[in-house]
């Protein structure tokens, strides 16, 4: 199998599997742009631990992490196989690369991995494992455990980093088609300009450079996947705007590809 690209999406709201709109159409048609994979593996803006760790069940649970939203998203579940195989590939990895992790048997799908895969990959028949974020840790620092990773596009798997490109629930409005306040705008923008640039040493300064970024993300847990996808995607990573819509006001829901060869 050719090499894979390394993907970061924004997953918005836990209601994304219940709504329809741009960002929708375009998760169902993201199968369209590459090989379908062997096995994916998704670093969630919903786990983070104190220590990268992977996780290794056999049949993951569908967590429904989330209160406040219609009884019928509680009903839903996403039954796709996990793959102790590959935990154990990304664990040698990392130990590879010198980072210190650990293995979790009972970890199930937390809704950034679950809502978007089950509006692009319906079937569930792909095998999917999590990676944790280390909230505490830096850009730099995730896009080190990216570069990790990186041999996993050669043995097709697709890596997915799983955020939100702006994530201020303070901001959140009652209407899914809410317009943006410009200020989400503006970081959106300056995020989109910068991957356009392959300007990651820029990118990785976001926290300082970025205009409007505490706002956009008063933590950060939402925005380190993408560091995560973009070291997987290698040294001669270009980065390709995939979609851009909003929700809920606050929701950028940009979508990129990080990949050394071109892609469509």
């Amino acid at each position: 199998m050719d090499s894979l690209p390394t993907l970061f999406i924004s997953h918005g709201a836990p209601d994304l599997p219940l709504q329809d709109g741009a960002v929708t159409a375009f998760l169902k048609s993201l199968h369209q742009h590459f090989p379908k994979p062997k096995a994916i593996l998704v670093i969630s803006a919903h786990w983070y631990s104190a220590m990268p760790t992977v996780s290794t069940a056999v049949a993951p649970r569908t967590i429904h992490d989330f209160s406040g939203f219609p009884a019928a998203l509680y009903k839903l579940n996403y039954p796709a196989p996990g793959s102790p195989e590959l935990g154990d590939r990304v664990v040698t990895l990392l130990k590879q690369a010198g980072i210190p992790c650990q293995t979790d048997s009972a970890r199930g799908f937390d809704h950034g991995t679950w809502t978007p895969l089950m509006v692009a990959y319906p079937a569930a028949d792909i095998p999917v494992v999590q990676l944790s974020i280390q909230y505490y840790r830096d850009a730099t620092y995730h896009w080190q455990l990216g570069q990790a990773l990186e041999p996993l596009r050669q043995e097709g798997v697709l890596i997915i980093g799983s955020g939100s490109a702006t994530h201020n629930l303070h901001a959140f409005s009652a209407q899914y088609d809410a317009a943006p306040p410009s200020w989400v705008q503006q970081f959106d923008v300056w995020l989109r300009e910068a991957i356009a640039q392959q300007d990651w040493q820029r990118l990785m300064q976001y926290r300082q450079l970025a205009p409007y970024a505490h706002e956009n993300h008063p933590t950060e847990e939402h925005l380190l996947p993408l560091f995560v996808a973009l070291g997987a995607a290698g040294s001669q990573a270009k980065g390709i705007q995939l979609h851009q819509s909003y929700t809920y006001g606050a929701f950028s829901m940009a979508a990129y590809a990080f990949t050394s060869l071109n892609f469509h």
